[in-house]
């Protein structure tokens, strides 16, 4: 069994973020910008915005936060959305989900100039993925890629099973892995309705679980040799921990990892390569890769 280290795989590739945006200033060139828009105190949130903040100061890359109170109105974030979109200095950004009841999420990521939509949501970018033109790919998915990449873990023409059918995670990455230029597996996506989960998780090669239920995915549900990402970052109440929680994931990872022959931790997996890949689409970004 080898364990996949995404901390640090994504060290190294921000690392190489860092080497190229040096080369970009060395040459008269503008510094790439992101901006993160926060709405609210949600904890993990804040977790995942200081973290990006974090990752933009190792790469070079030039990062500003703005907060709004969860009471905020949604014709007044509209309104920030559209500042960034006409501000030319600003490369890409975020606004960081989940957002207040009040505020139509939908909306919001419609209203994103999706040559700046480094999140990879608006429809533009999630049409293109479908139909394998070049885009910004959703963070997470790009992460996981990334990561089978990194530890030639064979793809093609291999049976992948995602649980979860989420915009963010499992839509995405259906659409990466059954894409001929990446994944190019035969995928099957298993969610809530699904009838027999264990009895189609059982046939993957490689198992990507983003449905949020610590522990979901058990020893019995994983054929031997099977690769397993787990996505799950789940806030279990902890009281032996300082912050009082621990992170888990959606793998019992204790008696699936002997069965596999790679296997993601949580935490220190999948994490990291989502914040390195907003990274890397942030570069793009500012290049001009797939949008003039």
């Amino acid at each position: 069994m080898t364990l996949i280290d995404g901390k640090a795989t994504s060290k190294a590739i921000k690392a190489e973020i860092a080497e190229e945006v040096r080369k970009i200033l060395a040459g008269g060139g503008k510094q790439p910008h992101l901006v993160a828009v926060l709405v609210g105190h949600d904890g993990g949130s804040e977790t995942y915005v200081k973290n990006k903040m974090l990752a933009c100061q190792v790469c070079g890359i030039k990062s500003t936060l703005i907060r709004y109170e969860d009471d905020v109105k949604e014709e007044e974030l509209l309104a920030c959305v559209d500042r960034l979109n006409k501000d030319k200095d600003v490369d890409g950004f975020i606004v960081q989900l989940p957002l207040p009841p009040q505020i139509d999420e939908q909306k919001i990521i419609m209203a994103i100039d999706y040559r700046k939509d480094v999140d990879g949501f608006h429809p533009v970018n999630v049409g293109r993925l479908s139909i394998g033109l070049p885009c910004f790919i959703s963070a997470t998915p790009l992460g996981i890629l990334t990561l089978l990449r990194h530890y030639n873990i064979p793809t093609s023409g291999k049976k992948c099973v995602i649980i979860g059918r989420s915009n963010i995670v499992g839509k995405p990455m259906a659409q990466l892995m059954m894409n001929k230029k990446f994944g190019d597996c035969t995928v099957t996506v298993c969610h809530s309705h699904t009838k027999d989960i264990a009895g189609e998780t059982r046939d993957a090669d490689i198992l990507i679980s983003a449905i949020g239920k610590p522990n979901f995915v058990t020893a019995d549900m994983v054929k031997d040799g099977a690769t397993v990402i787990d996505v799950g970052t789940t806030r279990v109440p902890d009281p032996t921990k300082k912050k009082g929680f621990h992170l888990n994931g959606d793998v019992k990872f204790d008696e699936v990892a002997p069965k596999c022959a790679f296997i993601t931790p949580v935490p220190g997996g999948v994490g990291p390569m989502t914040i390195c890949s907003l990274m890397k689409n942030t570069l793009a970004a500012a290049k001009k890769e797939y949008y003039d």
